[in-house]
């Protein structure tokens, strides 16, 4: 007997409709099946660093383990997690809160996704720094806001324009989100550079900031960190200072995220979270502890790293014909031009007629992967991460030089 499939009945909300799974992931599980294949890829195209998890950090989560440190915990973290945050806070960046005024979930994905989830209603429109992390426009409209694209130009080395903000904000903007140092550019503002935006927003009281400073401790040549709660005491009560373990500490796979806010928004934050994940892994806590109260002096040796490989990716690009790369401030990632190559073709005839084609170019015919601009908001670029070995980065670079020279 023959059985007859039936029609899926499947229907997706609304709300995930046009939204898709994020670019940067399909471009590393693509990559990921070429190295399985057996082709020598190199994946410039993770946000990860490539060092490990301290091992003093790994040594709490396993004592943890051994103390029975596995039930559920309060729902938005113990009071040790928070009184931990709270001390890196006022350490780091010379900013006060309290428990009942710091949330910690599953990475600092969650915590952003739990702040628009708790404050956005249809119609609410959220102002974003282009290019931006391709989450953030996502999550936006998963909590049925607009997100509100205001292109940064590379003139200006990849920051918001306050001119540019002003003329952005409208009666329905509840939030701007701010990410410094940046992904996918490394853009990072100082203090003198940051002020004019916080003045734009102190003129317009509706308007709250989410300052994503996961990259914090990843700024170069000296440059002192700087958030938004700290340089203007009168935006604290409408601010979210969001931050996490992941970047700093090579603990992505950890999951804790926190932030730091009015109590009201966290406990609006708290219901959100009460209802999805409720608490982050109680093991990831301890570690968390570990790594936020425990020996600091590794983020310098990281950082002092990374500044190294920034330095030999944009000086290999900028020998590149068609290709040009400004000098990030910070993170892990290089924002280089590909305009110049835009109208060229590949030895088999193919045109190359964005940023995407160019990518797909690198990875397919050269075993390259890197992420088009284009996914963040502003083309023809291309993101690249230095946050792998040298020589990794330096074989990447002359795959890069010879698919370029081969473009006709």
């Amino acid at each position: 007997m023959t059985v007859q499939e039936t029609p899926s009945s499947f229907r997706p909300a609304q709300r995930i409709g046009a939204i898709g799974v994020s670019e940067i992931l399909k471009i590393g599980a693509v990559a990921q099946r070429l190295k399985r294949e057996g082709r020598p890829v190199i994946i410039l195209g993770a946000g990860e660093p490539d060092f490990d998890t301290p091992d003093h950090v790994k040594a709490a989560a396993e004592q943890a383990i051994r103390a029975g440190q596995t039930k559920y915990t309060i729902l938005d973290g113990t009071p040790e997690l928070k009184a931990a945050i709270a001390v890196k806070f006022r350490r780091e960046n010379g900013v006060d809160y309290g428990s009942d005024e710091i949330t910690a979930g599953a990475g600092a994905k969650q915590v952003i996704h739990n702040a628009f989830m708790a404050t956005l209603s249809p119609g609410d429109e959220v102002i974003l720094a282009a290019p931006y992390w391709t989450s953030y426009a996502d999550m936006v409209k998963i909590a049925d806001g607009t997100p509100v694209d205001v292109a940064c130009r590379e003139d200006n080395g990849f920051r918001l324009d306050a001119d540019d903000l002003e003329r952005a904000i409208t009666p329905r903007t509840r939030w701007l989100l701010l990410n410094s140092p940046s992904n996918p550019t490394g853009a990072a503002y100082s203090a003198a550079q940051l002020r004019p935006i916080l003045d734009v927003l102190m003129r317009h009281p509706q308007v709250w900031l989410m300052s994503d400073d996961i990259y914090e401790h990843l700024t170069y040549d000296g440059m002192p960190f700087v958030t938004a709660a700290a340089l203007e005491p009168g935006l604290k009560s409408r601010t979210l200072t969001v931050n996490g373990v992941s970047k700093a500490y090579a603990m992505t796979g950890w999951r804790v995220g926190y932030g730091g806010g009015p109590r009201e928004l966290i406990a609006a934050m708290a219901v959100v979270q009460s209802q999805s994940t409720t608490n982050p892994s109680s093991v990831s806590q301890a570690a968390a502890i570990a790594a936020l109260t425990g020996p600091q002096g590794i983020l310098v040796e990281r950082r002092e790293a990374f500044q190294r490989r920034r330095d030999l990716v944009v000086d290999g690009l900028n020998t590149i014909e068609g290709v040009s790369c400004r000098r990030p401030e910070g993170a892990f990632y290089t924002f280089a031009s590909c305009a110049g190559l835009i109208g060229r073709r590949t030895p088999g005839g193919v045109h190359i007629d964005s940023d995407s084609s160019f990518c797909r170019y690198l990875l397919e015919q050269h075993d390259v992967a890197v992420v088009p601009g284009s996914c963040f908001g502003l083309a023809p670029y291309f993101r690249l991460s230095y946050a792998t070995s040298d020589q990794n980065l330096r074989e990447a670079l002359s795959r890069i030089a010879k698919a370029c020279r081969e473009l006709s």
